[in-house]
């Protein structure tokens, strides 16, 4: 995904300032494709030059209200039909907890608890966006805004309901008193199994 198809996709449903379209991204589409003001504007100056957006009315202040053009609507399709996602194949979060036999386990824990928080929390704040703007879309951007949602809400319990259960894992191993007998070669994890020597790539 692009910043200039979610623009174009929100000025498929009908024109909108660029306020209005900074607005939609903070509400609704913060935890899909978040996106700064300078951003927004600098993308839509480009998509006005490409004659894939206009300006279809002026208001005080020099507000401008864009619409999308023929050739916007078709390159939103095509991106739609054509072009497969990208997939994010990197994790941060998941790289860390492959090293976390180098903490204490009470620091291995702390940090899957810190995960289940932030799902929890991350969760919550889906089902709030669900309550406050699906239900005042049309019927077409209802459905599909749900089916999206619907995804987000999942993968979040999913994630929480891991790391709740990975903390549950660690907090059951025999007590270790520090992470300093771990050695690149002969270590002692924190499942209480010893790897005869380094990780596999």
């Amino acid at each position: 995904m692009s910043l200039r198809h979610a623009l174009l996709g929100l000025l498929s449903a009908g024109p909108a300032s660029g306020y209005d379209l900074l607005k939609t991204f903070e509400i609704s589409l913060a935890n899909v494709w978040p996106a700064t003001q300078s951003q927004l504007y600098s993308e839509l100056g480009r998509l006005s030059r490409e004659d894939l957006i206009e300006v279809a009315a002026e208001g005080p202040r020099g507000r401008k209200e864009y619409r999308i053009t023929g050739d916007g609507l078709a390159e939103l399709r095509r991106w739609l039909v054509e072009e497969p996602p990208t997939q994010n194949r990197r994790s941060d979060m998941l790289l860390r907890v492959f090293f976390l036999d180098t903490v204490t386990p009470d620091e291995a824990h702390g940090y899957l608890e810190g995960l289940a928080v932030q799902a929890r929390e991350e969760h919550a704040a889906l089902r709030e966006v669900r309550e406050q703007v699906i239900s005042q879309g049309e019927d077409a951007l209802r459905l599909y805004g749900d089916l999206a949602l619907e995804w987000g809400l999942r993968l979040t319990a999913a994630q929480r309901d891991w790391a709740e259960w990975a903390a549950g894992r660690i907090a059951a191993l025999p007590h270790q008193s520090s992470p300093e007998s771990t050695e690149l070669n002969g270590t002692t994890g924190l499942n209480g199994t010893t790897a005869p020597g380094p990780r596999p790539a």
